[in-house]
């Protein structure tokens, strides 16, 4: 007598089958390619969407009529609005990132910009400015001088001023926008990360000269950076020891320059 199978048995799957592409023919080929009166309309469209461009670029469809400045100061803004005060009336399809950056070097204190095209007649400009850390005194001129060595604007009443003072010779050239020089911008370097580092003084003057870089406050305390490598742990070094010592309250130095090895002298080291 044959055994019956259970119900619940699983059936035997059945190998699939594997279906032949299909081949296509020249008459199918034919019909998945464009028609000539498919590229003509195309291209009819291409053309006065270019026609359409020209036009615009070249009329006053997107004419520049209102130029909007962020960031910065006031007085930046300003000087922002004039150098670029050209730019009205002009199409905004012809306004480039080249042309508007060959204008703002004629403000200093704009660091850095972005631009954005506000369709259809506005202009946004945003700048980024120069932040000022250091006096440069001349003689009896004065000039701001920005973290990177730029000499940004005259200061006509540099007394107001608590920024450090590096005075330089009468015979050093300098002008607005230009670059300090070797000495100079190794100076605004040292002074740029002063915010941020904690040193517990305030720092009046800075000198660079063949022995290097050095911090002097009103008095009398040093901070001697050497050369101008390493400068943000120079000074977070002399700021921690200058807070633990409590030595910056009278004359004396600390010398960072080799930053492993701090050297301190004070007035109370030597009395004592």
């Amino acid at each position: 007598m044959a055994a019956r199978r259970s119900p619940t048995a699983p059936a035997a799957a059945l190998p699939a089958r594997r279906s032949l592409p299909a081949r296509v023919g020249p008459v199918e080929v034919r019909a998945l390619l464009p028609t000539w009166r498919s590229l003509l309309v195309a291209a009819l469209l291409v053309g006065a969407a270019g026609g359409l461009y020209l036009l615009a670029r070249d009329s006053s469809m997107f004419a520049v009529r209102t130029i909007e400045v962020r960031g910065g100061t006031p007085r930046i803004r300003a000087e922002v609005r004039r150098v670029l005060a050209d730019e009205q009336g002009r199409s905004l399809l012809r306004v480039g990132g080249s042309g508007i950056g060959a204008r703002l070097e004629a403000v200093p204190e704009v660091r850095a910009f972005r631009y954005d095209r506000r369709f259809p007649h506005t202009l946004e400009v945003v700048v980024r400015a120069e932040r000022p850390v250091l006096v440069l005194r001349q003689g009896a001129d004065a000039y701001l001088v920005s973290g990177t060595g730029r000499v940004l604007r005259p200061l006509p009443h540099p007394r107001l001023s608590h920024l450090p003072r590096l005075w330089v010779a009468r015979t050093e050239q300098v002008s607005v926008g230009a670059q300090l020089s070797t000495a100079g911008e190794r100076a605004a370097a040292a002074v740029a990360p002063l915010r941020a580092s904690g040193l517990p003084l305030h720092v009046s003057t800075v000198v660079s000269d063949g022995h290097g870089l050095t911090l002097r406050a009103a008095n009398g305390f040093e901070v001697r950076l050497g050369d101008a490598g390493d400068l943000r742990l120079k000074l977070a070094i002399a700021g921690r020891v200058a807070r633990t010592t409590g030595a910056a309250t009278e004359a004396g130095y600390v010398d960072v320059s080799v930053p492993e090895r701090p050297v301190l002298s004070s007035n109370s080291q030597v009395s004592g």
